[in-house]
Protein backbone atom coordinates (compact mmCIF):
# COMPACT_ATOMS: atom_id res chain seq x y z
CA UNK A 1 0.00 0.00 0.00
CA UNK A 2 1.25 3.80 -1.07
CA UNK A 3 -0.08 7.22 -0.18
CA UNK A 4 -0.85 10.09 -2.84
CA UNK A 5 -1.73 13.65 -1.54
CA UNK A 6 -4.25 15.20 -4.30
CA UNK A 7 -2.88 12.11 -6.40
CA UNK A 8 0.70 13.79 -7.12
CA UNK A 9 3.08 11.67 -9.37
CA UNK A 10 5.23 10.69 -6.52
CA UNK A 11 5.04 7.41 -4.22
CA UNK A 12 5.37 7.31 -0.42
CA UNK A 13 5.58 4.68 1.64
CA UNK A 14 2.78 4.13 3.90
CA UNK A 15 2.54 3.38 7.87
CA UNK A 16 -0.49 0.61 7.88
CA UNK A 17 -1.13 -2.22 10.69
CA UNK A 18 -3.56 -3.68 12.67
CA UNK A 19 -6.11 -1.39 14.44
CA UNK A 20 -9.27 -1.91 16.49
CA UNK A 21 -11.74 -0.38 13.45
CA UNK A 22 -14.71 1.52 13.61
CA UNK A 23 -17.81 0.04 11.85
CA UNK A 24 -18.08 2.70 9.16
CA UNK A 25 -18.53 6.21 10.06
CA UNK A 26 -20.58 6.09 13.18
CA UNK A 27 -23.52 8.77 14.16
CA UNK A 28 -23.44 10.36 17.67
CA UNK A 29 -25.94 9.89 19.86
CA UNK A 30 -28.95 12.68 20.23
CA UNK A 31 -28.38 14.45 23.21
CA UNK A 32 -31.15 14.64 26.00
CA UNK A 33 -32.88 17.48 25.36
CA UNK A 34 -33.74 19.03 28.91
CA UNK A 35 -36.59 21.94 30.08
CA UNK A 36 -35.22 24.92 28.21
CA UNK A 37 -34.57 28.02 30.41
CA UNK A 38 -35.85 31.48 29.41
CA UNK A 39 -35.00 32.37 25.82
CA UNK A 40 -32.59 34.78 24.90
CA UNK A 41 -30.95 36.08 21.61
CA UNK A 42 -27.55 34.92 21.00
CA UNK A 43 -24.89 36.23 18.48
CA UNK A 44 -25.51 34.44 14.70
CA UNK A 45 -22.21 32.80 15.24
CA UNK A 46 -21.83 29.76 12.57
CA UNK A 47 -21.77 26.45 14.44
CA UNK A 48 -18.68 25.03 14.26
CA UNK A 49 -17.62 21.46 13.85
CA UNK A 50 -16.90 19.15 16.76
CA UNK A 51 -13.05 18.65 16.68
CA UNK A 52 -12.78 14.57 16.09
CA UNK A 53 -10.81 12.95 19.06
CA UNK A 54 -7.23 12.08 18.41
CA UNK A 55 -6.48 8.91 17.13
CA UNK A 56 -3.56 6.72 17.48
CA UNK A 57 -1.69 5.64 14.79
CA UNK A 58 -1.08 2.29 13.18
CA UNK A 59 2.42 0.30 13.46
CA UNK A 60 5.11 1.16 10.56
CA UNK A 61 5.25 -1.44 8.15
CA UNK A 62 7.76 -1.49 5.17
CA UNK A 63 6.02 -1.89 1.98
CA UNK A 64 7.92 -2.18 -1.83
CA UNK A 65 6.22 -0.29 -4.15
CA UNK A 66 6.72 -0.64 -8.06
CA UNK A 67 7.15 2.56 -10.09
CA UNK A 68 3.59 3.83 -11.33
CA UNK A 69 3.96 3.01 -14.93
CA UNK A 70 3.89 -0.43 -14.22
CA UNK A 71 0.46 -0.41 -12.70
CA UNK A 72 -2.41 -2.13 -14.24
CA UNK A 73 -5.28 0.16 -14.93
CA UNK A 74 -8.74 -1.34 -13.91
CA UNK A 75 -11.75 1.08 -14.77
CA UNK A 76 -14.87 0.27 -13.51
CA UNK A 77 -16.88 -0.97 -16.41
CA UNK A 78 -19.91 -1.10 -13.94
CA UNK A 79 -19.96 2.46 -14.23
CA UNK A 80 -20.33 2.89 -17.90
CA UNK A 81 -23.30 5.15 -19.14
CA UNK A 82 -25.04 8.18 -18.03
CA UNK A 83 -23.84 9.77 -14.92
CA UNK A 84 -26.66 10.70 -12.19
CA UNK A 85 -26.40 13.87 -10.52
CA UNK A 86 -23.94 14.96 -8.30
CA UNK A 87 -26.15 17.35 -6.71
CA UNK A 88 -30.22 17.50 -6.20
CA UNK A 89 -32.44 18.47 -3.50
CA UNK A 90 -34.65 15.32 -2.59
CA UNK A 91 -36.87 16.12 0.12
CA UNK A 92 -40.45 15.33 1.61
CA UNK A 93 -42.20 17.10 3.50
CA UNK A 94 -43.61 16.52 7.28
CA UNK A 95 -47.14 17.89 7.22
CA UNK A 96 -48.05 18.23 10.84
CA UNK A 97 -51.44 19.65 10.69
CA UNK A 98 -54.50 17.51 11.80
CA UNK A 99 -51.77 15.02 11.98
CA UNK A 100 -51.37 14.38 8.37
CA UNK A 101 -47.66 12.96 8.51
CA UNK A 102 -46.71 13.10 11.82
CA UNK A 103 -47.45 12.56 15.05
CA UNK A 104 -49.71 9.84 14.11
CA UNK A 105 -52.93 11.11 16.47
CA UNK A 106 -53.01 13.52 18.76
CA UNK A 107 -51.06 13.18 22.28
CA UNK A 108 -49.24 10.27 21.12
CA UNK A 109 -46.88 9.16 24.21
CA UNK A 110 -43.82 11.23 23.92
CA UNK A 111 -41.65 7.42 22.93
CA UNK A 112 -43.79 7.04 19.99
CA UNK A 113 -43.45 10.38 19.07
CA UNK A 114 -39.63 10.10 18.90
CA UNK A 115 -39.55 6.16 17.12
CA UNK A 116 -42.14 7.50 14.97
CA UNK A 117 -39.67 10.64 13.67
CA UNK A 118 -36.36 7.60 13.69
CA UNK A 119 -38.47 5.47 11.86
CA UNK A 120 -39.08 8.49 9.25
CA UNK A 121 -35.67 9.57 9.07
CA UNK A 122 -34.71 5.79 8.58
CA UNK A 123 -36.22 5.41 5.77
CA UNK A 124 -35.49 8.75 3.95
CA UNK A 125 -31.66 8.05 4.83
CA UNK A 126 -32.50 4.60 3.12
CA UNK A 127 -34.34 6.55 0.24
CA UNK A 128 -31.01 8.29 -0.11
CA UNK A 129 -32.95 11.73 0.18
CA UNK A 130 -30.96 14.38 1.44
CA UNK A 131 -33.45 17.04 3.51
CA UNK A 132 -36.63 16.98 5.17
CA UNK A 133 -39.15 20.07 5.16
CA UNK A 134 -41.37 19.72 8.66
CA UNK A 135 -43.89 22.03 9.48
CA UNK A 136 -43.42 23.25 13.26
CA UNK A 137 -46.40 26.08 13.05
CA UNK A 138 -49.60 25.05 11.94
CA UNK A 139 -52.05 27.49 13.14
CA UNK A 140 -50.12 30.46 15.36
CA UNK A 141 -48.51 27.63 17.55
CA UNK A 142 -45.68 25.54 18.06
CA UNK A 143 -43.92 22.21 17.48
CA UNK A 144 -40.62 23.82 19.84
CA UNK A 145 -39.73 24.80 22.96
CA UNK A 146 -37.73 28.37 22.82
CA UNK A 147 -40.82 30.41 21.56
CA UNK A 148 -44.17 32.80 22.66
CA UNK A 149 -46.58 30.86 20.60
CA UNK A 150 -48.42 27.97 22.12
CA UNK A 151 -47.89 24.27 21.73
CA UNK A 152 -49.61 22.65 19.07
CA UNK A 153 -52.70 20.71 19.50
CA UNK A 154 -51.55 17.94 17.27
CA UNK A 155 -48.75 17.33 19.49
CA UNK A 156 -50.68 17.33 23.25
CA UNK A 157 -54.27 17.20 21.77
CA UNK A 158 -54.53 20.74 23.46
CA UNK A 159 -53.17 23.87 22.25
CA UNK A 160 -51.03 25.33 24.97
CA UNK A 161 -50.07 21.77 26.67
CA UNK A 162 -46.80 21.22 26.70
CA UNK A 163 -45.50 17.62 26.16
CA UNK A 164 -44.87 14.97 29.68
CA UNK A 165 -42.48 13.90 30.17
CA UNK A 166 -40.97 17.52 28.65
CA UNK A 167 -38.98 17.37 25.36
CA UNK A 168 -38.53 19.63 22.43
CA UNK A 169 -39.56 18.51 19.53
CA UNK A 170 -37.39 20.48 17.30
CA UNK A 171 -34.34 19.92 18.97
CA UNK A 172 -35.06 16.29 18.89
CA UNK A 173 -35.68 16.47 14.63
CA UNK A 174 -32.91 18.38 14.16
CA UNK A 175 -30.32 16.08 16.04
CA UNK A 176 -31.88 12.97 14.20
CA UNK A 177 -31.91 14.47 10.69
CA UNK A 178 -28.68 15.66 10.89
CA UNK A 179 -27.04 12.88 12.31
CA UNK A 180 -28.33 10.96 9.25
CA UNK A 181 -26.97 13.55 6.36
CA UNK A 182 -30.41 15.40 6.10
CA UNK A 183 -30.83 18.61 6.11
CA UNK A 184 -33.84 20.52 8.04
CA UNK A 185 -35.75 23.04 6.91
CA UNK A 186 -38.50 24.33 9.18
CA UNK A 187 -41.93 25.22 7.49
CA UNK A 188 -44.32 27.58 8.56
CA UNK A 189 -47.91 28.59 7.88
CA UNK A 190 -48.24 31.87 8.43
CA UNK A 191 -52.17 33.08 7.85
CA UNK A 192 -53.96 30.70 10.15
CA UNK A 193 -54.07 31.93 13.22
CA UNK A 194 -56.94 29.58 13.84
CA UNK A 195 -57.80 26.00 11.90
CA UNK A 196 -61.08 26.08 12.54
CA UNK A 197 -64.64 26.65 14.61
CA UNK A 198 -63.79 23.45 16.56
CA UNK A 199 -59.91 23.59 16.85
CA UNK A 200 -58.24 23.89 20.39
CA UNK A 201 -57.26 27.28 21.44
CA UNK A 202 -54.92 28.27 24.23
CA UNK A 203 -55.33 31.58 26.18
CA UNK A 204 -52.45 32.80 25.07
CA UNK A 205 -53.30 32.23 21.65
CA UNK A 206 -52.56 35.38 19.73
CA UNK A 207 -56.43 35.99 18.84
CA UNK A 208 -56.83 36.78 22.08
CA UNK A 209 -53.49 39.33 22.74
CA UNK A 210 -54.25 41.06 19.06
CA UNK A 211 -58.17 41.08 18.27
CA UNK A 212 -57.68 43.63 16.05
CA UNK A 213 -54.95 41.84 13.63
CA UNK A 214 -57.56 39.24 13.01
CA UNK A 215 -59.40 38.68 9.54
CA UNK A 216 -62.30 36.35 10.01
CA UNK A 217 -62.76 33.91 7.13
CA UNK A 218 -64.27 30.25 5.79
CA UNK A 219 -64.45 29.80 9.66
CA UNK A 220 -60.88 30.96 10.50
CA UNK A 221 -59.27 33.57 12.29
CA UNK A 222 -56.52 34.80 9.31
CA UNK A 223 -53.87 37.46 9.82
CA UNK A 224 -54.44 40.57 8.38
CA UNK A 225 -51.34 40.83 5.89
CA UNK A 226 -52.28 44.49 5.12
CA UNK A 227 -51.17 45.40 8.89
CA UNK A 228 -46.93 46.33 8.85
CA UNK A 229 -47.07 45.05 12.81
CA UNK A 230 -48.75 41.59 11.98
CA UNK A 231 -45.67 41.25 8.83
CA UNK A 232 -43.67 42.31 11.74
CA UNK A 233 -44.81 39.74 14.56
CA UNK A 234 -44.42 36.79 11.64
CA UNK A 235 -40.71 37.78 10.47
CA UNK A 236 -40.30 38.14 14.14
CA UNK A 237 -41.63 34.32 15.22
CA UNK A 238 -38.97 33.14 12.18
CA UNK A 239 -36.44 35.25 13.00
CA UNK A 240 -36.37 33.97 16.75
CA UNK A 241 -36.32 30.33 15.71
CA UNK A 242 -33.61 30.83 13.16
CA UNK A 243 -31.69 32.39 16.36
CA UNK A 244 -33.00 29.64 18.66
CA UNK A 245 -32.41 26.49 16.54
CA UNK A 246 -29.81 25.07 14.28
CA UNK A 247 -32.02 25.20 11.28
CA UNK A 248 -30.72 24.75 7.70
CA UNK A 249 -33.75 26.34 5.82
CA UNK A 250 -36.92 28.62 6.33
CA UNK A 251 -40.29 27.53 4.54
CA UNK A 252 -43.53 28.52 3.53
CA UNK A 253 -46.02 26.97 1.53
CA UNK A 254 -48.90 28.61 -0.43
CA UNK A 255 -51.11 29.77 1.95
CA UNK A 256 -50.51 34.09 2.06
CA UNK A 257 -54.11 35.57 1.31
CA UNK A 258 -56.76 32.61 1.47
CA UNK A 259 -58.12 30.81 -1.19
CA UNK A 260 -61.46 31.83 -2.54
CA UNK A 261 -64.58 30.13 -0.77
CA UNK A 262 -67.88 30.84 -2.75
CA UNK A 263 -70.26 33.36 -0.81
CA UNK A 264 -67.57 34.38 1.76
CA UNK A 265 -65.76 38.43 1.97
CA UNK A 266 -62.96 39.12 3.23
CA UNK A 267 -63.38 42.59 4.72
CA UNK A 268 -59.78 44.08 4.64
CA UNK A 269 -61.25 47.47 3.82
CA UNK A 270 -60.37 49.52 7.01
CA UNK A 271 -56.70 48.47 6.41
CA UNK A 272 -56.62 48.96 2.82
CA UNK A 273 -57.69 52.55 3.48
CA UNK A 274 -55.67 53.06 6.27
CA UNK A 275 -52.44 51.54 5.13
CA UNK A 276 -52.10 52.85 1.08
CA UNK A 277 -49.92 55.60 0.61
CA UNK A 278 -49.11 54.13 -2.76
CA UNK A 279 -52.70 54.63 -3.55
CA UNK A 280 -52.59 51.33 -5.09
CA UNK A 281 -55.49 49.57 -6.35
CA UNK A 282 -57.17 46.55 -3.74
CA UNK A 283 -55.52 43.52 -5.32
CA UNK A 284 -52.03 45.34 -6.41
CA UNK A 285 -52.20 45.97 -2.43
CA UNK A 286 -52.97 43.13 -1.51
CA UNK A 287 -50.15 41.88 -3.55
CA UNK A 288 -47.86 44.16 -2.27
CA UNK A 289 -48.60 43.58 1.18
CA UNK A 290 -47.60 40.04 1.13
CA UNK A 291 -44.45 40.77 -1.42
CA UNK A 292 -42.98 43.25 1.78
CA UNK A 293 -43.80 39.82 3.77
CA UNK A 294 -41.66 37.94 1.90
CA UNK A 295 -38.80 40.94 2.08
CA UNK A 296 -38.94 40.89 5.40
CA UNK A 297 -38.73 37.45 5.87
CA UNK A 298 -35.61 37.20 3.85
CA UNK A 299 -34.32 40.28 5.73
CA UNK A 300 -34.46 38.84 9.43
CA UNK A 301 -33.26 35.56 8.42
CA UNK A 302 -30.17 37.30 6.92
CA UNK A 303 -29.70 39.53 10.25
CA UNK A 304 -30.07 36.23 12.12
CA UNK A 305 -27.97 33.35 10.27
CA UNK A 306 -26.89 34.37 6.60
CA UNK A 307 -26.51 31.06 5.88
CA UNK A 308 -30.14 29.65 6.91
CA UNK A 309 -31.32 29.47 3.58
CA UNK A 310 -34.95 30.50 2.16
CA UNK A 311 -37.46 28.52 0.38
CA UNK A 312 -41.15 28.97 -0.90
CA UNK A 313 -43.45 26.24 -2.25
CA UNK A 314 -46.49 28.23 -4.09
CA UNK A 315 -49.23 26.93 -6.36
CA UNK A 316 -48.03 25.88 -9.24
CA UNK A 317 -49.90 28.52 -11.74
CA UNK A 318 -48.17 32.17 -11.77
CA UNK A 319 -50.80 33.17 -14.28
CA UNK A 320 -52.37 31.63 -17.16
CA UNK A 321 -51.69 32.74 -20.87
CA UNK A 322 -54.98 33.91 -21.49
CA UNK A 323 -54.64 36.46 -18.15
CA UNK A 324 -51.26 37.61 -19.93
CA UNK A 325 -48.74 36.91 -22.44
CA UNK A 326 -45.90 35.82 -20.38
CA UNK A 327 -48.02 33.49 -18.12
CA UNK A 328 -48.14 29.34 -18.45
CA UNK A 329 -50.29 27.78 -21.63
CA UNK A 330 -52.58 26.36 -18.99
CA UNK A 331 -56.13 26.73 -17.66
CA UNK A 332 -56.48 26.91 -13.85
CA UNK A 333 -56.17 28.63 -10.65
CA UNK A 334 -53.54 31.53 -10.40
CA UNK A 335 -51.73 32.19 -7.25
CA UNK A 336 -50.92 36.09 -8.64
CA UNK A 337 -54.67 36.65 -9.07
CA UNK A 338 -56.44 34.08 -6.37
CA UNK A 339 -53.66 34.22 -3.59
CA UNK A 340 -52.06 37.72 -4.62
CA UNK A 341 -49.04 35.71 -4.60
CA UNK A 342 -46.21 36.85 -7.40
CA UNK A 343 -44.57 34.01 -7.34
CA UNK A 344 -42.64 34.57 -10.26
CA UNK A 345 -41.27 38.30 -9.36
CA UNK A 346 -39.88 36.80 -6.21
CA UNK A 347 -37.41 34.39 -7.74
CA UNK A 348 -36.45 36.96 -10.38
CA UNK A 349 -35.12 39.32 -7.97
CA UNK A 350 -33.72 36.76 -5.51
CA UNK A 351 -36.07 37.30 -2.82
CA UNK A 352 -36.05 33.64 -1.80
CA UNK A 353 -32.95 31.28 -2.45
CA UNK A 354 -35.32 28.33 -3.88
CA UNK A 355 -38.74 28.01 -4.94
CA UNK A 356 -41.23 24.91 -5.22
CA UNK A 357 -43.88 25.47 -7.67
CA UNK A 358 -46.92 22.79 -5.88
CA UNK A 359 -46.86 20.88 -9.71
CA UNK A 360 -49.30 18.81 -8.58
CA UNK A 361 -50.89 17.57 -12.03
CA UNK A 362 -50.03 14.49 -14.45
CA UNK A 363 -49.04 14.80 -17.69
CA UNK A 364 -52.84 13.99 -18.66
CA UNK A 365 -54.38 16.82 -17.48
CA UNK A 366 -55.31 18.98 -19.69
CA UNK A 367 -56.09 22.12 -18.01
CA UNK A 368 -52.46 21.90 -16.64
CA UNK A 369 -50.38 19.59 -18.30
CA UNK A 370 -47.46 18.67 -15.92
CA UNK A 371 -44.87 19.14 -18.50
CA UNK A 372 -46.05 22.23 -19.60
CA UNK A 373 -45.93 23.84 -15.92
CA UNK A 374 -42.81 22.69 -15.20
CA UNK A 375 -40.92 23.99 -18.85
CA UNK A 376 -42.41 27.19 -17.79
CA UNK A 377 -41.21 27.74 -14.75
CA UNK A 378 -37.28 26.24 -16.03
CA UNK A 379 -37.99 29.37 -17.79
CA UNK A 380 -39.51 31.87 -15.30
CA UNK A 381 -37.37 30.80 -12.19
CA UNK A 382 -34.65 33.61 -11.95
CA UNK A 383 -31.56 33.02 -9.64
CA UNK A 384 -33.83 31.11 -7.37
CA UNK A 385 -32.79 26.97 -7.00
CA UNK A 386 -35.70 25.53 -8.68
CA UNK A 387 -36.98 22.59 -7.15
CA UNK A 388 -40.59 20.74 -8.47
CA UNK A 389 -43.30 19.64 -5.69
CA UNK A 390 -44.17 16.74 -6.78
CA UNK A 391 -48.10 14.98 -5.97
CA UNK A 392 -47.15 12.05 -4.77
CA UNK A 393 -50.04 12.03 -2.85
CA UNK A 394 -52.14 11.45 -6.29
CA UNK A 395 -50.20 8.65 -7.29
CA UNK A 396 -52.68 5.62 -7.84
CA UNK A 397 -55.62 8.19 -7.77
CA UNK A 398 -56.64 8.41 -11.68
CA UNK A 399 -59.78 10.17 -11.92
CA UNK A 400 -61.97 11.58 -15.28
CA UNK A 401 -60.28 14.57 -15.25
CA UNK A 402 -57.04 13.97 -14.25
CA UNK A 403 -56.44 9.90 -15.80
CA UNK A 404 -52.79 10.30 -15.58
CA UNK A 405 -52.18 9.34 -12.02
CA UNK A 406 -53.82 6.12 -12.15
CA UNK A 407 -50.95 5.08 -14.36
CA UNK A 408 -47.63 3.34 -13.29
CA UNK A 409 -45.94 5.08 -15.64
CA UNK A 410 -46.87 8.75 -14.59
CA UNK A 411 -44.92 9.51 -11.64
CA UNK A 412 -40.88 7.88 -13.36
CA UNK A 413 -42.20 9.96 -16.19
CA UNK A 414 -42.27 12.95 -14.32
CA UNK A 415 -38.66 12.51 -12.80
CA UNK A 416 -37.31 11.38 -15.98
CA UNK A 417 -38.85 14.56 -17.27
CA UNK A 418 -37.18 16.54 -14.42
CA UNK A 419 -33.88 15.16 -14.98
CA UNK A 420 -34.03 15.95 -18.59
CA UNK A 421 -34.28 20.28 -17.57
CA UNK A 422 -31.15 21.52 -16.29
CA UNK A 423 -32.93 24.09 -14.59
CA UNK A 424 -34.43 21.50 -12.32
CA UNK A 425 -32.27 20.68 -9.55
CA UNK A 426 -34.45 18.41 -7.50
CA UNK A 427 -37.99 17.77 -5.75
CA UNK A 428 -40.20 18.19 -2.90
CA UNK A 429 -42.79 14.99 -2.10
CA UNK A 430 -46.01 15.45 -0.67
CA UNK A 431 -45.79 14.34 1.76
CA UNK A 432 -44.02 11.52 4.17
CA UNK A 433 -47.31 9.42 4.67
CA UNK A 434 -47.63 8.80 0.77
CA UNK A 435 -44.55 7.84 0.79
CA UNK A 436 -43.93 5.66 3.16
CA UNK A 437 -47.26 3.89 1.37
CA UNK A 438 -45.36 3.40 -1.78
CA UNK A 439 -48.21 3.71 -4.41
CA UNK A 440 -47.75 2.17 -7.08
CA UNK A 441 -43.84 1.33 -5.58
CA UNK A 442 -42.99 5.12 -6.23
CA UNK A 443 -40.56 4.52 -3.16
CA UNK A 444 -39.59 1.57 -4.87
CA UNK A 445 -38.60 3.52 -8.28
CA UNK A 446 -36.52 6.32 -5.98
CA UNK A 447 -34.85 3.50 -4.48
CA UNK A 448 -33.67 1.14 -7.43
CA UNK A 449 -32.89 4.21 -10.03
CA UNK A 450 -33.40 7.29 -9.47
CA UNK A 451 -32.02 8.10 -6.29
CA UNK A 452 -29.91 4.79 -6.15
CA UNK A 453 -26.76 6.67 -5.82
CA UNK A 454 -26.45 9.99 -2.68
CA UNK A 455 -26.83 13.13 -4.17
CA UNK A 456 -25.09 17.05 -2.42
CA UNK A 457 -27.40 19.74 -1.94
CA UNK A 458 -26.81 21.98 -4.30
CA UNK A 459 -24.37 25.07 -3.49
CA UNK A 460 -25.97 28.61 -2.85
CA UNK A 461 -22.71 30.30 -4.10
CA UNK A 462 -24.60 33.42 -3.06
CA UNK A 463 -24.89 32.43 0.22
CA UNK A 464 -21.22 31.18 0.51
CA UNK A 465 -19.15 30.54 -2.64
CA UNK A 466 -15.59 29.80 -0.56
CA UNK A 467 -15.14 25.76 -0.16
CA UNK A 468 -13.67 24.33 2.77
CA UNK A 469 -10.08 23.08 3.02
CA UNK A 470 -9.99 19.38 2.13
CA UNK A 471 -8.53 17.06 4.90
CA UNK A 472 -4.46 15.73 4.73
CA UNK A 473 -2.36 13.29 6.03
CA UNK A 474 -4.97 10.44 4.62
CA UNK A 475 -3.50 6.94 5.37
CA UNK A 476 -4.80 3.51 5.09
CA UNK A 477 -4.21 -0.42 7.06
CA UNK A 478 -5.74 -3.09 6.57
CA UNK A 479 -7.70 -4.57 9.13
CA UNK A 480 -9.84 -7.92 9.95
CA UNK A 481 -12.94 -5.72 8.90
CA UNK A 482 -11.60 -4.27 5.50
CA UNK A 483 -9.67 -1.30 4.43
CA UNK A 484 -9.31 1.20 6.97
CA UNK A 485 -8.80 4.98 6.38
CA UNK A 486 -7.91 7.95 8.65
CA UNK A 487 -7.19 11.04 7.99
CA UNK A 488 -6.66 14.80 9.62
CA UNK A 489 -9.19 17.32 10.35
CA UNK A 490 -8.58 20.91 8.52
CA UNK A 491 -8.14 24.09 9.36
CA UNK A 492 -10.61 27.03 9.07
CA UNK A 493 -11.18 27.92 5.38
CA UNK A 494 -10.57 31.94 4.79
CA UNK A 495 -14.56 31.87 5.27
CA UNK A 496 -14.03 30.70 8.85
CA UNK A 497 -15.63 27.24 8.03
CA UNK A 498 -14.80 24.37 8.84
CA UNK A 499 -15.46 20.83 7.41
CA UNK A 500 -18.92 19.59 8.40
CA UNK A 501 -18.82 16.27 6.52
CA UNK A 502 -16.24 13.98 4.52
CA UNK A 503 -17.02 12.15 1.16
CA UNK A 504 -15.06 9.37 0.62
CA UNK A 505 -14.77 7.94 -3.31
CA UNK A 506 -13.42 4.76 -4.40
CA UNK A 507 -12.10 3.95 -7.45
CA UNK A 508 -10.94 0.75 -8.99
CA UNK A 509 -7.67 0.39 -10.69
CA UNK A 510 -4.00 1.65 -9.96
CA UNK A 511 -4.47 4.80 -12.13
CA UNK A 512 -7.89 5.01 -12.35
CA UNK A 513 -9.57 8.64 -13.13
CA UNK A 514 -10.48 10.43 -10.40
CA UNK A 515 -14.44 10.78 -11.46
CA UNK A 516 -15.22 13.10 -8.24
CA UNK A 517 -18.54 14.17 -10.37
CA UNK A 518 -19.72 10.79 -10.24
CA UNK A 519 -21.76 9.60 -7.20
CA UNK A 520 -21.45 6.24 -7.92
CA UNK A 521 -18.32 6.52 -6.90
CA UNK A 522 -19.26 7.82 -3.23
CA UNK A 523 -19.21 5.05 -0.81
CA UNK A 524 -20.21 6.79 2.42
CA UNK A 525 -20.54 10.50 3.84
CA UNK A 526 -18.94 11.03 7.32
CA UNK A 527 -19.94 13.38 9.86
CA UNK A 528 -16.92 16.10 10.75
CA UNK A 529 -16.99 14.20 14.62
CA UNK A 530 -15.18 11.45 13.00
CA UNK A 531 -11.67 11.10 11.30
CA UNK A 532 -12.20 7.37 10.41
CA UNK A 533 -13.54 4.68 7.92
CA UNK A 534 -13.40 1.45 7.65
CA UNK A 535 -14.58 -0.19 3.38
CA UNK A 536 -16.11 -3.01 4.60
CA UNK A 537 -17.38 -4.37 0.86
CA UNK A 538 -13.28 -4.10 -0.33
CA UNK A 539 -12.73 -7.00 -2.45
CA UNK A 540 -8.84 -8.33 -1.43
CA UNK A 541 -7.95 -9.47 -4.93
CA UNK A 542 -8.58 -5.64 -6.46
CA UNK A 543 -6.87 -2.09 -6.43
CA UNK A 544 -8.41 0.69 -5.34
CA UNK A 545 -7.63 4.29 -5.25
CA UNK A 546 -9.29 5.94 -2.46
CA UNK A 547 -10.17 9.98 -2.19
CA UNK A 548 -11.65 12.02 0.50
CA UNK A 549 -13.22 15.55 0.35
CA UNK A 550 -14.37 17.81 2.87
CA UNK A 551 -18.23 19.70 2.83
CA UNK A 552 -18.74 22.85 4.32
CA UNK A 553 -22.25 23.29 6.28
CA UNK A 554 -23.60 25.10 2.32
CA UNK A 555 -22.29 21.90 0.65
CA UNK A 556 -19.27 23.51 -1.00
CA UNK A 557 -16.84 20.55 -1.61
CA UNK A 558 -12.97 21.06 -1.08
CA UNK A 559 -10.36 19.58 -3.14
CA UNK A 560 -9.92 15.80 -2.77
CA UNK A 561 -6.48 14.13 -0.96
CA UNK A 562 -5.91 10.64 -2.03
CA UNK A 563 -4.52 7.44 -1.41
CA UNK A 564 -3.96 4.43 -3.30
CA UNK A 565 -3.76 0.24 -2.59
CA UNK A 566 -1.53 -1.79 -3.52
CA UNK A 567 -2.23 -5.38 -3.30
Amino acid sequence: MICLTALRPYLFPVLFGLLIGLDACRRPEPAVVKRPAPATRPVAVKPASPKPVPIPKPAPAVVVVPPLDSFNVEDDAELAGVIPPKREFRAVWVATVENIDWPSKKGLPIADQQREINEMFDLYQKTNLNAVVVQIRSAADAFYARGTEPWSEWLTGKQGLAPEPFYDPLDFMIGQAHSRGLEFHAWFNLDRATFGKTASVAPSNIIYQKPDWMLYYGGRKLFNLGLPAVRSYIAGIVANVVRQYDVDGIHFDDYFYPYTIAGQVLNDDPTFLAYNPGNLNKADWRRDNVTRLVTELRDSIRASKPWVKFGISPFGIWKNQSSDPEGSATNGGQSYYELYADTRQWARDGLIDYIVPQVYFSSEFGLAPYKTLVEWWTRNAGRSHLYIGQGAYRVGRGSERDPGWGRATEFPGQMRYNRQQPAVQGSIFFSAKNLKQNPLAIRDSLQADFYRYPALVPAMPWLDSVPPLPPYDLKIASTPDGIELFWQHPAEASDGDEAHAYLVYRFEGTRSRLRLNDPRCIITRCSAETTRYVDQTADPKKRYVYAITALDRLNNESKEVAVMVVR
